[in-house]
């Protein structure tokens, strides 16, 4: 067949295979998707060839999932634990998780004191976070501490330590006083000591949070910890800096440097979590009245304000539940399994996302480019192609007009489970809310991708099931409505291994994502008077700080300097490239 043929052959395909117009809609370039020909199997004689029946109804390629489905978040925020980029990327956290520290493991605590805390006090996980309050005017102190046994925890994800009324302290206000009480985000000593009173009838140690780097608030400096040492350093102090220097600076931006050593999975690995235990605010089960919370809200704003006072009690029971069971659950590895999945599909939707950013006027062009994409959808698809395979023709009445490939559908969306499914009666209820996650996840991807593979196929455009085309296709049609599943299956996922710098940072520079307390949204509410003791507390020489340092308009958040963020740039982090060596540019 000559090219030009085969160009023309392709608008007809386009519009036998596309999906009804719910799923593909008007296309960038103003053409819609036809409503597809029915057609039917014309192969049943063949041994083991695929016939419709009433069970392939449930991987029907016109049902996406339904507008309230949370399964994509379930599953985002599953894999996203303990990782820094995409909890500095939605801030508000939806889940609270039991975990320990293992025995041996490091925490640290900085002070201007030379005294262990006598009550609840904050750790981190790595010094460079400590060092921020090590200072005075004669140097200050680092008490570094070793668990002596598994401490129990309970994890708080998003940024739960930064101290803003949007959402980020939601969970541990339900959790330490019954409700969400917005107004208290800077009262933290109440918070700590709350969270302690309640743990301590579970035997909790302490409460994992994530701001510039991970934290761990601990009820106990005497239980479950020694001391490793407790040094007096030498650090620069605000007047140690000539005019228009700010050596303290370096520290702050060390804090920061080392929570991105945990940006990404494995993400801090020092604190280990128990998925069997996970408590979700995106179950619908267990929080409904979330939903029309939730409703028309962009994610960033989703938060747990608003939960009815049911859903609350629902929510607490289920807490005490979890961390209180003897039950082990089943033995599954969710945390790898999130990341084999998107592993297995982040690198591969990226490309095929660039490759359909693609646009020409040349027909034989188009056509190579649609080609390359046909390719990439095989080889994702390529242990589900199975050898029998087959593709019927396109100018008969029937079924719908991707069914046949409905076999490679239900295989790539189950791969990953079915063995699994044989464990739900060894499952605690957290566990199956994680196998409904991931099989949504993945039956969406696969709903999508094996779509669009068998309009390729069904199109002449794939040399392992060729067809014979006797009618014209539009290929430019056909990239339109690859370019809108891709568009649509990718924001739906939603994974923030996709948010990057672009172009990538040099040698000098780091990328970033604009972090409490570095950064803020503007002036809050007034905050509880600071107690001058409290190693905590922001630093007497913090005006000089500014002055030194920064550039207005500035407020103090803790010990360090927060730059005052429009609102809309606050919502929407974008990551950009800040230096790594002074003068910083955060």
């Amino acid at each position: 067949m000559r090219c030009q043929s085969l160009v023309a052959a392709l608008s007809l395909g386009s519009a036998a295979l596309a999906l009804h117009d719910q799923q593909f809609p008007v296309s960038a370039a103003g053409e819609t998707y036809v409503r597809p020909l029915d057609i039917t199997n014309l192969n049943n004689d063949k041994p083991h060839s695929y016939i419709w029946d009433s069970k392939t109804e449930k991987w029907r390629f016109d049902e996406g999932p339904p507008d309230n489905a949370t399964g994509n978040l379930i599953f985002d925020t599953l894999h996203s634990l303990l990782q820094h980029w995409p909890n500095t990327r939605y801030r508000n956290g939806h889940n609270i998780v039991p975990g320990v520290i293992p025995t041996g493991t490091l925490i640290y605590h900085g002070t201007a004191r030379n005294t262990t805390p006598s009550g609840p006090e904050w750790t981190a996980t790595d010094p460079e976070h400590s060092l921020i309050f090590v200072r005075g005017h004669e140097g200050g102190w680092l008490l570094t501490l070793a668990a002596t046994r598994p401490l129990k925890v309970l994890y708080f994800d998003g940024s739960s330590a930064a101290k803003v009324p949007e959402g980020t302290m939601d969970t541990q206000d339900i959790v330490a006083w019954g409700e969400v009480q917005p107004e208290r985000h800077f009262d933290e000593k109440s918070r700590i000591k709350d969270l302690c009173r309640w743990g301590k009838e579970f035997g909790i140690d302490g409460f994992a949070r994530m701001e510039l780097d991970f934290e761990v608030m601990l009820c106990d400096f005497t239980v479950g910890v020694e001391v490793v040492s407790f040094l007096h350093l030498r650090v620069l102090s605000m007047y140690d800096s000539p005019p228009n220097v700010c050596h303290t600076g370096d520290r702050m931006f060390e804090a920061m440097h080392s929570g991105s050593w945990h940006r990404h999975y494995p993400g801090e690995s020092r604190i280990v979590l128990d998925l069997t235990g996970l408590v979700s605010l995106y179950d619908i089960e267990l929080a409904p009245s979330l939903i029309p919370v939730r409703a028309g809200l962009e994610r960033r704003d989703h938060r747990v304000f608003g939960i009815s006072s049911e859903d609350l009690s629902q929510v607490k029971r289920k807490l005490t539940e979890v961390i209180s069971r003897p039950d082990p659950g089943s033995g599954i590895d969710w945390k790898a399994l999130t990341h084999v999945i998107v592993d297995r599909y982040a690198d591969r939707l990226e490309l095929m996302q660039y490759l359909l950013n693609f646009t020409s006027s040349d027909s034989q062009v188009l056509l190579q480019r649609a080609k390359l994409v046909q390719t990439q959808l095989r080889i994702m698809l390529a242990p589900y192609l199975l050898d029998t395979t087959v593709v019927p023709s396109a100018d008969t009445p029937g079924i719908h007009p991707s069914q046949w490939a409905s076999p490679i559908f239900k295989l790539c969306t189950t791969t990953h489970t079915t063995e699994m499914i044989k464990q739900i009666p060894l499952m605690t209820s957290s566990e199956r809310l994680l196998l409904k996650a991931v099989e949504d996840t993945t039956r969406e991807i696969c709903r999508v991708t094996t779509n669009m593979w068998a309009v390729g196929v069904m199109s002449g455009l794939d040399i392992l099931f060729p067809i014979e085309l006797n009618r014209e296709f539009n290929v430019a049609q056909i990239m339109n409505g690859w370019r809108q599943d891709i568009m649509k299956l990718i924001a739906w996922l939603d994974w923030s291994i996709w948010i990057k710098c672009r172009p990538a940072c040099g040698p000098e520079e780091i990328c970033y994502l604009p972090t409490w307390p570095l950064h803020g949204p503007g002036p809050t509410d007034p905050r509880p008077p600071r107690d001058p003791r409290n190693a905590m507390g922001a630093p007497a020489e913090v005006n000089d700080l500014v002055d030194r340092c920064c550039e207005p308009p500035l407020t103090i958040q803790d010990a360090f300097v927060s730059f005052e963020t429009p609102m809309e740039e606050w919502r929407k982090p974008q990551p950009k490239c800040i230096r790594r060596l002074a003068p910083y540019g955060f």
